[in-house]
């Protein structure tokens, strides 16, 4: 079910699966995965949003400015950081 979902769907969806099968599956048709660790650890830190948002206030504030990535990213790796931003 989660396969055919993916292929409906598309490039615009999400899938959240620790199986690799369905993962493999879904990169091949261009959706963003994220492994449910990962998706856990998400739901972790945004329920700390408040206080994350406080900190990085605190830190413009004192002038620390924080760098960019050192190399770029890959397709599957930018897919996946576009999935994050839109949970």
């Amino acid at each position: 079910m989660i396969k055919r979902l993916a292929k409906e769907k598309g490039s615009g969806a999400i899938v959240i699966t620790s199986d690799r099968d369905v993962a493999r599956f879904a990169e091949r048709m261009a959706v963003s995965v994220i492994s449910s660790e990962q998706f856990r650890e998400k739901l972790e830190v945004s329920t700390n949003k408040f206080e994350d948002i406080f900190e990085e206030e605190e830190e413009e504030e004192k002038g620390i400015k924080k760098k960019g990535l050192s190399r770029r990213l890959s397709k599957k790796e930018k897919r996946a950081r576009a999935a994050f931003k839109k949970l």
